[in-house]
């Protein structure tokens, strides 16, 4: 049965509720040739096909799902200038003007949000505020020293931002920053709102519907799995991470998971405000308003690498105890979630021409945790690449970029060396499902191995036993189980699939193959090589709470 809430996994976004965006997308028959073809229905190609119809372009937008139920339903919606990269390290690697840039251009890009929502009435909850960064550990010269520098740094790029020694916050936080004029929405219904101001001004949609393939040569053809062919003049690829190229974009920036924990509050225990510390794995905090839950703090954080915790439960644990420790007004936890984030080697947005297509595949990637920023930022740019006008900031998020600084060639060796050892776990991740002592139970899956063949395995909630080859369609990485979402996760470039195999995010766009499971029973196999247990939920909670 269809789960209105349905989005990118197991867990439920605070935002995504009934099915308020079910009727977009069913406006009568479908053109086979438009201008341009927008692939994906999230913030950045709803932005995009918003300015494009604005300008008078037809436009179709294709999403293998429903309106914004992929990554912009998992965002937290911090619409900032203040980068979780932070200007500092900008100016290292695009120095003192391509900082400015990327001040200038986030500044813009949460104007466009501004005026769109002031021009199409859209109630979500938009809200300007200042944003505090504080240190992780105030007692910490290297944090203190951070604080220091990114004052400096983010004064130089334009932004207005000063130290305050006495933050709104219920603990000792040392000297913070606070940036003006940053902002906060509800990504989904902005994104609900946007997708009518698309429809109602002569733009189409196809949901529920994957694209199989693009054939780049003009007119470029977008073909779609029931096998239908659609043509365009240019076609934009917000797909999260680019489902047209198999090498380029994916050497240049890796995936992470970010885990939320939303819990209740009481109006007025916290200052509305955003909040940001400099702690690794880091925390960022904001406040929302909930129609089934009233006030809710929204806290999130304890990023790694998508497929590579071997107990990914254990970080909504920390993030509960967290800020149980830090803000002793949070009440119950109300909702929990999970959202993928794409982390550029440089730190900043691809947007532009896909490196190695035509001129007229254009893609957005890399938003390296400024999801919403940056798909409206996407927007602005690449309507103005259809439309053949400059833009300023077309160098600065170039695709093809060269990463020759040494940070980002470092970091680029660092990230495919990762997805090196990842695909090792062909050799280390499982064992025959025949030797380990207990049954799986109703929901849950594991990786095992029949020959020299990896199995995915999963039971479904009426016990009945599925298998798929436990090999990722895009290039082949070693799949492992997510417990958090009821996920197979490819550890190498990022792409998911959904307990029966289905994709739910590219890049790879291929379905795991069925196999036919024998006669041997299914039982779980320990994996040979996984990190470290993390403690126990209540042991974790008890420290915190020990500490405060």
């Amino acid at each position: 049965m269809y789960d209105p809430r349905k989005t990118s996994g197991a867990s439920h976004p605070l935002w995504v509720h009934g099915t308020s965006g079910d009727s977009i997308g069913l406006g009568g028959p479908i053109a086979d040739k438009v201008d341009v073809i927008v692939i994906g229905a999230g913030i950045s190609g709803l932005s995009t096909a918003y300015h494009l119809v604005q300008s008078g372009c037809s436009v179709l937008v294709i999403d293998q799902g429903r309106i914004a139920r992929g990554e912009t339903a998992r965002s937290t919606a911090h619409v900032c200038t203040a980068l979780d990269d932070r200007y500092q390290l900008l100016e290292r690697l695009h120095g003192t003007d391509g900082a400015k840039l990327a001040a200038e251009s986030h500044g813009q890009a949460i104007a466009s949000i501004e005026a769109i929502i002031a021009r199409e009435g859209i109630e979500c909850d938009f809200e300007r505020l200042d944003g505090y960064l504080f240190a992780g550990d105030p007692h910490d010269k290297s944090h203190r020293e951070e604080i220091q520098h990114e004052l400096t740094a983010a004064r130089r790029a334009g932004l207005e931002v000063d130290a305050v020694e006495d933050p709104p916050l219920a603990f000792e936080a040392g000297t913070a920053l606070r940036f003006r004029w940053q902002a906060q929405l509800d990504p989904y219904r902005y994104a609900l709102g946007l997708a009518r101001a698309v429809e109602a001004k002569g733009g189409q949609f196809l949901l529920d519907a994957r694209v199989v393939k693009v054939d780049e040569e003009s007119p470029i053809k977008v073909h779609v799995e029931s096998g239908r062919t659609f043509e365009s003049d240019f076609v934009v690829v917000a797909t999260n991470t680019p489902i047209v190229d198999k090498f380029a974009m994916h050497t240049k920036q890796a995936a992470y998971r970010s885990y939320v924990v939303a819990f209740s509050i009481e109006p007025g225990a916290i200052q509305r405000a955003l909040y940001w510390d400099t702690a690794s794995p880091y925390h960022y905090v904001r406040l929302a308003r909930s129609h089934e839950h009233g006030e809710v703090l929204v806290v999130g954080g304890e990023d790694h690498k998508v497929g590579q915790s071997s107990e990914p439960e254990q970080a909504w644990v920390r993030l509960e105890a967290w800020t149980r420790a830090h803000f002793p007004a949070a009440g119950r936890v109300v909702e929990r979630w999970s959202g993928q984030v794409w982390e550029p080697m440089d730190s900043l947005a691809f947007i532009g021409r896909n490196p190695g297509s035509g001129p007229n595949v254009l893609i957005s990637t890399g938003d390296s945790g400024n999801g919403i920023t940056h798909g409206a930022l996407a927007g602005l740019m690449l309507s103005d690449r259809v439309a053949g006008k400059a833009n300023r900031y077309a160098d600065l998020y170039n695709p093809a970029r060269k990463m020759t600084q040494a940070h980002a060639a470092a970091g680029l060796l660092r990230e495919n060396l990762n997805v090196a050892v990842a695909y090792g776990g062909h050799f280390t991740s499982a064992i025959d499902r025949r030797v380990a002592p207990h049954p799986l139970e109703p929901g849950e899956g594991m990786i095992a191995r029949r020959g020299f063949a990896r199995l995915a395995l999963y039971r479904d909630e009426l016990g009945i036993e599925h298998a798929c080859t436990a090999v990722c369609t895009h290039l082949g990485g070693p799949l492992h189980w997510n417990a958090a979402e009821r996920s197979w996760d490819c550890p190498c470039h990022g792409a998911r699939f959904d307990p029966m195999g289905r994709v739910i995010t590219g890049p790879a766009t291929k379905d795991l193959e069925k196999v036919q499971l024998d006669e041997t029973p299914l039982t779980p196999a320990p994996v040979l090589s996984t990190p470290a247990a993390e403690p126990p939920a209540a042991a974790v909670i008890a420290e915190a709470a020990a500490n405060r």
